[in-house]
């Protein structure tokens, strides 16, 4: 997958882990077991059913998480030998500790905004619908001139389009769109969400557009691969008020 690579890093990946284990004992144990090699601020494990048998494990400096790697890596634990590489990206632990005002995401509130992400999508459409009308009603008045100012401006600055100006289709594709991101969200905290997903390449997040919309392009391996990603997290709780939408591009 990959979650893992060979770039320094203070989180670690570890896998082939017996999943059998309970979610909270196989926490609690690994940082036992972690701990003595330096200081320890998050363990994360989770019960998605993609990321069973693997953890997260965030070190406070890189020195502890490089010698915990060496000393640990092929160690028995739970009937079965550890496997830990660097993890690809900063955890949402390390992304905190270097900035407080750091928001990761969580589905804990999901379900509350759910009205809300309805009214925004609503909006858009009305918006959307809006610009067709518009557009429709200047070709039926043979507006040529205005039509082809229309469509070169649509082109420089597309709505509801990446910074590329590729727009959602019907997919599936190995690229992915993600829209209604919040300010605070970068390259490092989309490659920890979608990291989970085999084949995940890499995340984009594009700069904040005259709209105020911030967008973002994920990329995978294969479009059957991105299918999986964009299926677990379209419509994912980034924080409050903001649900991800992701499409193929």
């Amino acid at each position: 997958m990959s979650a893992a690579t060979n770039q320094p890093n203070t989180t670690l990946y570890i896998n082939n882990l017996n999943d059998k284990v309970n979610k909270e004992e196989l926490r609690s144990q690994l940082h036992a077991l972690f701990t003595t090699y330096g200081k320890i601020i998050d363990v994360v494990a989770s019960k998605n059913q993609r990321m069973r048998g693997q953890a997260f494990l965030v070190f406070a400096d890189l020195a502890g998480a490089t010698t915990a790697m060496r000393a640990l890596e092929g160690m028995v634990f739970y009937d079965k030998p550890l496997r830990i590489a660097y993890a690809k990206s900063k955890s949402y632990a390390t992304s905190r500790k270097e900035d407080p005002s750091f928001v990761p995401p969580t589905s804990a509130n999901a379900s509350a905004l759910i009205v809300q992400k309805g009214r925004a999508d609503k909006k858009r459409r009305r918006e959307e619908d809006a610009a067709d009308g518009e557009r429709k009603a200047k070709r039926d008045k043979g507006d040529d001139d205005d039509e082809e100012m229309e469509i070169d401006d649509d082109e420089e600055n597309p709505q509801n389009a990446n910074t590329s100006g590729e727009v959602p289709v019907a997919g599936p594709t190995a690229r992915l769109l993600c829209t209604n991101l919040p300010q605070e969200v970068s390259d490092g905290v989309l490659s920890v969400l979608f990291q989970q997903y085999h084949g995940f390449k890499k995340a984009n997040v594009t700069p904040t557009d005259v709209a105020g919309v911030k967008k973002a392009q994920v990329l995978f391996d294969s479009p059957q691969l991105a299918s999986a990603a964009k299926e677990g997290l379209h419509g994912f709780t980034l924080k409050k008020d903001w649900i991800m939408s992701v499409q193929y591009i």
